[in-house]
């Protein structure tokens, strides 16, 4: 089964061990039988979680939907897929939309006085908390000057980067992808936002090279879309087995 598939067979019982493939039938010795609907079903999981996304339960779902088809309830995985549809779409959307926000604050121009803040005062104006405001600092997504007592302050321009990381981490983006546009934004006021966002450096760990966002959650719909037609597919052949 396993060479069939192109696994290694501990692959195999850990995918049973999870409910993710149908529990086989076993000899009399106590061996293992498998058929064509494991193979059909490992070839719906793989495509599954081929991209991993975790934006909104997204993961979750679609693991859902696997174990779903396993126990042949195809009308409802089919159902839960169109919903991770969904979910990828509104994810698609929602990441866009920060995207156009960042250009549209890249773009305005502060006519008013410059304001020093406080952290707290920032923090109450974003509608974030002050822990948030620290973890964007540690992860090196902004740096905020200090007075000469060691408190932070804000000026407008701060807030401004700081109105960009918030429309981004609500959009989903990682700390990572941000930090990367937010080095690369102010080298050249006219970088492609969406292209930067989606385009991790070569010298990144291996979780921030999977943080194309834009493109995972594309991918991700493409895939699910197959999905159904696999799920429609295996429905027809083994949904009302021959006794």
């Amino acid at each position: 089964m396993a060479k069939i598939i192109g696994i290694h067979p501990n692959t195999v019982r850990k995918y049973e061990e999870w409910q993710l493939i149908p529990k086989p039938l076993r000899k009399s010795n106590g061996y293992r039988v498998y058929g064509d609907i494991h193979i059909d079903q490992f070839r719906l999981a793989r495509i599954a979680f081929q991209i991993e996304v975790i934006q909104s339960g997204m993961r979750r779902t679609i693991t859902q939907v696997v174990k779903l088809s396993a126990v042949r309830k195809y009308d409802e995985a089919i159902d839960l897929t169109k919903k991770y549809i969904e979910i990828a779409e509104n994810e698609i959307a929602y990441a866009t939309e920060a995207a156009h926000i960042v250009n549209t604050l890249l773009e305005s121009t502060n006519h008013e006085a410059e304001t020093i803040m406080k952290r707290k005062e920032v923090s109450e104006a974003l509608g974030i908390t002050m822990d948030t405001l620290r973890n964007w600092e540690m992860n090196g997504l902004i740096s905020i000057k200090r007075k000469e007592n060691g408190y932070r302050v804000y000026n407008q321009e701060d807030l401004k980067q700081l109105k960009i990381i918030r429309s981004l981490r609500t959009a989903n983006y990682s700390l990572s992808s941000i930090k990367r546009m937010m080095s690369v934004l102010y080298q050249d006021e006219n970088t492609d936002i969406i292209n930067v966002l989606n385009t991790p450096t070569a010298d990144e760990d291996i979780i921030s090279t999977c943080d194309k966002l834009i493109v995972s959650l594309n991918t991700a719909k493409e895939n699910a879309k197959k999905i159904i037609d696999i799920l429609n597919e295996m429905k027809s052949k083994y949904d009302n087995p021959p006794l």
